[in-house]
Order: C-alpha cells, then sequence, then structure tokens
C-alpha cells in the first residue's frame, strides 16, 4: 500500500463554471480562453499534456510523480457529453475540471517502510528539494482542533427524498430508464481544521481509495470504494458497484446478510443492469471486453456490497482522458439508460451535485490512468462540510427503504464528523 503527497503546483489546466479554461505552463503566465461549442475537452486535456517531453521511469515510486493529479466534477459530463444541465441551484463555485503538476511528489511504502521523494525537474523552476526534505524531518506538526457547529442540514427532507424516489419509480414503469440513481445532499458548519475529519474517516472507513485534496479555498477528502477507472498496461478496468445492505456489527449476522444480498432480486437487478451498461461503457474504445468476477460480496466498516470487474484492451492511439469522458459519470452513479437517468436527475434533484459522483486521481503522461468515484466523501468550502449519497432506484424499489440505503452510505461520513473532535 502507497502514500502519495503532492507539493508545489508548478503548471495545470482547470475548467470553470463560467465555461473559462485557464492552463498554466511552469514558468509561465496563466493563459485563459472560453470553451466554444466545439472544443472536444477531452481532446483539449490530452493536447495540455504533450507540452512536457518525459521519459517513463523504470521506478514505480517516480512513476508516481509523471502526470497529473485532480478531477472532474459529475457536472463536467456537460463537456463530455452533448447533455446540457438547466438545474444552476447549489453550485458550490468549484472549478468543474482541475488537473494539475507537482513539482514533488512523496511516495510512501507502508509495507516496505521506505520513503522517497520525486521532483519533476523543469527548466526556469528552482529545486528546493533540501527544503522539502527539512520538512519531512521536522517534528513540528500543529494540530487544530475540529468541532462542528449547529445542526446538520439537508437539501430534501426525508418526505421530499421519498417523494422524488417516487418519481424515479414512475419514470421506471413509464420505461423511460430501467433504473435511475437519486442522491441527498447534507451540510454541516465547523471551527478548526477539517483534516481531522479526514484522519477520523480513514479510521473508521478504510477503503481503496482514501485521498485529501487541498486547493487552499476548498478541499476534496474522501474514502471511495469504487474506481472510475484504470487503465495500466494497455488495459481498462472499471469495478461497477450496486447492491448494498446494512452491516451489523457481527460476522455471523454479516455473512447472513451477504448471503440476502447475493439472493435479493431487486439488488441483483440493479447490478446487472450496472455491469451491462459498464461493458457497454467501455466497447466504445476497447476491444475484448469481459466480466472478470460477477457479484462479488465486499464488506466495508458500514455496509456490503456487491462488486464485479469489468475489462477490456484500450484501442491504440486511444486518449485516455476520451476513454474516462465515455465511462463518465459511472452508472453506478446515474443509472440506466445514462443520458436519460441524467436529465431526469437533473429535473428531480433540487442541486446540482458538485464534485459529488464525479472523479478523482491521476492521469500519467504515458497514458495510465487510476481515478476514484468521489463516493463516501466531502467537500469543504468556506467552514462548511458538504456530503451526498444516492440510491439506485428500479421498478421494484420501496422508497423507504432507498432512504434507509442512502444513511447506510453516510454512516461513515456522519461518525467520522464526530470522531474528528476528539482528535488532539
Amino acid at each position: 500500500m502507497s502514500w502519495v503527497q503532492c507539493i508545489n503546483a508548478i503548471g495545470g489546466i482547470e475548467i470553470g463554471q463560467d465555461r473559462k479554461v485557464e492552463t498554466k505552463l511552469p514558468a509561465q503566465p496563466p493563459r485563459k480562453e472560453q470553451l466554444n461549442a466545439k472544443t472536444k475537452v477531452p481532446q483539449l486535456l490530452w493536447d495540455y499534456m504533450q507540452h512536457f517531453d518525459c521519459t517513463p521511469s523504470p521506478e514505480k515510486p517516480v512513476r508516481a510523480a509523471q502526470g497529473l493529479f485532480g478531477y472532474s466534477s459529475f457536472d463536467a459530463v456537460q463537456h463530455f457529453e452533448t447533455i446540457s444541465f438547466k438545474n444552476e441551484k447549489g453550485l458550490n463555485s468549484i472549478p468543474l475540471v482541475r488537473y494539475r503538476l507537482y513539482q514533488y511528489v512523496i511516495v510512501i511504502n507502508h509495507f516496505k517502510d521506505d520513503l522517497y521523494i520525486c521532483e519533476n525537474k523543469i527548466a526556469g523552476v528552482e529545486s528546493e528539494v533540501t527544503a522539502v526534505e527539512s520538512l519531512i524531518r521536522s517534528r513540528d506538526v500543529p494540530v487544530y482542533p475540529f468541532k462542528s457547529k449547529n445542526e446538520e442540514t439537508s437539501n430534501l427532507t426525508d418526505e421530499e427524498y421519498i417523494d422524488i424516489v417516487k418519481k424515479g419509480i414512475q419514470s421506471c414503469h413509464r420505461g423511460d430508464v430501467f433504473q435511475i440513481v437519486l442522491s441527498r445532499r447534507f451540510q454541516q458548519s465547523f471551527t478548526g481544521d477539517e483534516f481531522n475529519v479526514y484522519r477520523a474517516l480513514r479510521n473508521i472507513n478504510p477503503s481503496p481509495y482514501l485521498f485529501f485534496f487541498d486547493y487552499g479555498d476548498y478541499k476534496l477528502m474522501g474514502s471511495s470504494p469504487e474506481s472510475q477507472l484504470i487503465i495500466k498496461g494497455g488495459s481498462a478496468v472499471v469495478h461497477p458497484i450496486a447492491g448494498t445492505f446494512k452491516r451489523t456489527g457481527e460476522d455471523s449476522l454479516d455473512q447472513e446478510m451477504a448471503e440476502k444480498l447475493l439472493a435479493d432480486p431487486k439488488e441483483n437487478a440493479e447490478h446487472v443492469m450496472l455491469v451491462d451498461l459498464a461493458r457497454n461503457d467501455l466497447s466504445r474504445l476497447c476491444d475484448n471486453v469481459s466480466v472478470n468476477y460477477y457479484r462479488k460480496i465486499q464488506y466495508y466498516s458500514h455496509v456490503i456490497h456487491l462488486v464485479s470487474e469489468v475489462t477490456g484492451t484500450v484501442r491504440e492511439q486511444t486518449n485516455p482522458f476520451e476513454l474516462l469522458a465515455v465511462t463518465f459519470p459511472a452508472g453506478t452513479l446515474s443509472g440506466a439508460p445514462k443520458f436519460k437517468a441524467m436529465e431526469l436527475i437533473d429535473s428531480f434533484e433540487p442541486t446540482q451535485r458538485g464534485y459529488y459522483g464525479g472523479c478523482i486521481g491521476f492521469m500519467g503522461f504515458d497514458g495510465t490512468c487510476n481515478h476514484a468515484i468521489m463516493i463516501r466523501s466531502f467537500l469543504s468550502r468556506d467552514n462548511t462540510l458538504f456530503y451526498q449519497a444516492g440510491a439506485g432506484v428500479v421498478a421494484a424499489s420501496k422508497p423507504e427503504s432507498e432512504l434507509q440505503e442512502v444513511n447506510n452510505k453516510l454512516g461513515a461520513l456522519k461518525k467520522a464528523i464526530v470522531a474528528a473532535a476528539d482528535i488532539s
């Protein structure tokens, strides 16, 4: 297991809510331009990466520095597909897309207790690696307390969420969609250092993807169980997660719940549809698409999930951002058919999703990709934590059960907020 920390952004590309693109190359001033209807954003992102002449390193830790770190929010799909959202409420005012090149990337191999400082050496950028080494050796690390302020609020009451679930069920019966993922946002004001929430979350809900991105005026942090897309060695991989039961806290009972989950018609119908959608998405730019494993039980801190793995061989000369775009957003965060489901989500949900359901991770200069879906995650902005979860709605859904599924998925996040107050 490796841990990565990035220091000193020296370049990057981002797309704002105003459809303006800002690009910055190392040791050069930033440039801004307006997107037009003909701009192909995946190609724009990949073209930016072509400014860097980088020989892939044979050393795995060094390869972790040879690329961009960043995210694409859920609403960025408007720049990947022809869809346009009408709902402009609840904008968090963070960029839709943001990727950065960092001068230093620190990689820690926890298994071997090894630490690597990787530096991207670029003409015109002064090296300060000795200062980085000094910071690492320093034991003077201040810790600031965290405290919740006022009561938690939501963009929907329980009754209002049940109402939009009923609309989703009606849409399934009409044949508009086979499945739709409807979500609910919560927010919690706080004082102090939200990094303590992340520290608590890592302990409470260890997951394949643990991340904390500090952009100054806002932060993204989470413990996501699900990959958006992995590209490595010419292969693309996605892991659809659909089908959720709550854990009981007792191993024997959890095993019984897992067996019930495997036998549940509604949960399995949802999973089958989303595996098929993942296969279709990959097939747009991959050959030899197959399901490596199917309906595998995986246990997390508060829930039990059904998980499958879908793989494909990436076609030659494929732009990895284009492959990311055709799988985006994940069907497990939208529904099927995806386009119609997103239109209905825009109509039913009272606020834009923003970061929730987007993806975050690394894109290598060599075309490698490792992105997580931003679920079980927080946006911190203006001393407020935003967090969100959804449930997959099908024709056989029971509204109260979908409400409970949302609460189950948020269990680890809410527990982390409480636990963060005790960290000192």
